[in-house]
């Protein structure tokens, strides 16, 4: 429903009353800074944002939500390419002044507050030489990613991000606070395992740790994109043979000096003196034009590629598994390339192997196992009004890739792709949708890659 706005100024007020946290409406001078999110293009105007400080908070503003029939999003590091941190005239949970973590260094494990950024959690793991799955990039938020499955740089060896999670702090839509586990609420705790948001708002996870650093291989390998097609070809022939330890990826992308480059990102997670006999073949293929891979902090490592995405520009974004690289789709991908309509676009393959796809793909909700690359076209641009232009040429580009596409990572899903949810999670859609009928029946929880509940 649309909120008047005096009615909206009711609301602010009232939650004033009942929230320790921060609540913003459309009149205060901190509420357009508060709605901006990571792909720019979403602008949306929620009739009131609750900036929560602890559990309590967030407690009250479902209750509230739900006893006012408002929309309800939940925003943690809103890295989602969906823009779903956001809403129009609803209420918005925002997490982002819950950055904690409590460290246990002998049980190796963190207990880490829902709004943190993965760059805040990295940082904290690596005082005690400690780090878990997180993103590709630092700046995604460990809520969303996590809830999502979690692909990173060490899913190789340790699994994805939600291969990770021990127990899972959660407020449902009827506001109760409750522990999710192996023990405890084990079908929920299944559930969030890749499920999205779809359950409630998480507050808090706690996640097994690994010994990790203190320094990693990471870098990468440019070449000119004149090479692209043997490139891509040496690139699916080198991740056949990849150890758990090691990890590349490879993007289309255009360089700060403007020529247009295939950089293959390589990191190995174990001893250097094996990871560079590992990595050695992908750094002396061909002609390479840079060289970057070297001994680095972990925490170094995991912003590698964060300039690829830079907080508020606009971007469309389309995704799916690719199970194998063929001639043919290789060949389809360079000749799309060639076209990129802008130059902040990339074109990526993250390589799914190892340990994050030898779980049973029943053990989680995310099921997608098995080794493949999650294959993503991300056009960016800054000037609004050249977003037709781009989406187009995103959409054609996909409408081309489909065929060769199986299935997709929830986390990647777009805006107006709700119809892929499904395939998201294959046969363990149905068992989601009944742990969604028990906890969430009447669907508060809806913004996001929705599973709807069975109708009463």
């Amino acid at each position: 429903m649309t909120v008047a706005p005096a009615i909206a100024a009711d609301i602010t007020a009232e939650l004033r009353q009942r929230i320790h946290g921060e609540v913003l409406g459309a009149s205060d001078a901190a509420y357009d800074e508060a709605r901006k999110i990571w792909n720019g293009m979403i602008d949306r105007r929620p009739a009131v944002i609750v900036r929560c400080l602890g559990v309590a908070d967030i407690v009250e503003a479902v209750n509230f939500a739900r006893d006012h029939q408002l929309a309800l999003a939940v925003r943690g590091g809103s890295h989602s390419a969906a823009g779903l941190a956001l809403c129009d005239d609803g209420l918005v949970i925002d997490l982002t002044r819950m950055r904690g973590a409590r460290i246990d260094r002998s049980a190796r494990t963190v207990q880490a507050q829902a709004g943190m950024l993965w760059a805040d959690l990295d940082r904290e793991t690596q005082v005690y030489g400690l780090a878990t799955t997180g993103g590709t990039v630092s700046n995604t938020g460990v809520s969303g990613l996590t809830l999502g499955g979690g692909l990173g740089w060490l899913m190789g060896k340790h699994g994805f991000a939600c291969d990770n999670v021990l127990a899972i702090d959660l407020v449902t839509a009827d506001g109760d606070v409750i522990t999710a586990s192996e023990t405890e609420h084990a079908d929920l705790f299944w559930a969030l395992r890749g499920g999205g948001g779809n359950f409630g708002v998480a507050t808090s996870f706690a996640f097994r740790l690994h010994e990790v650093g203190p320094q990693v291989l990471g870098g990468m390998v440019i070449h000119p994109v004149s090479a692209a097609k043997s490139v891509l070809q040496f690139y699916r022939d080198f991740c056949a043979d990849l150890p758990d330890e090691a990890e590349a990826y490879a993007s289309i992308l255009t360089a700060p000096d403007g020529a247009k480059v295939i950089a293959l990102l390589l990191g190995y997670n174990g001893p250097l003196a094996e990871g560079e006999r590992v990595l050695q073949p992908a750094r002396q293929y061909g002609s390479a034009v840079a060289d970057t891979v070297a001994p680095v902090a972990y925490v170094q490592r995991q912003r590698l590629i964060d300039d690829l995405g830079i907080h508020g520009i606009q971007r469309y974004w389309k995704s799916g598994f690719v199970e194998e690289t063929s001639d043919d789709f290789i060949d389809l991908v360079v000749d799309r390339a060639a076209s990129i309509s802008s130059p902040m676009t990339a074109i990526g393959m993250f390589y799914v192997h190892g340990a994050a796809g030898r779980v049973d793909p029943r053990a989680t909700a995310f099921g997608l196992r098995g080794n493949q690359w999650d294959f993503d076209i991300i056009s960016q641009w800054t000037n609004p009004s050249e977003a037709a232009v781009h989406v187009q040429w995103t959409r054609e580009f996909w409408k081309e890739v489909e065929p060769y596409a199986s299935g997709v990572y929830v986390n990647h899903i777009a805006e107006d792709e709700p119809g892929r949810v499904t395939a998201a999670y294959g046969p363990n859609y149905e068992r989601l949708v009944a742990v969604k009928t028990q906890y969430d029946p009447n669907n508060l929880f809806r913004l996001n890659h929705n599973i709807r509940p069975r109708a009463r």
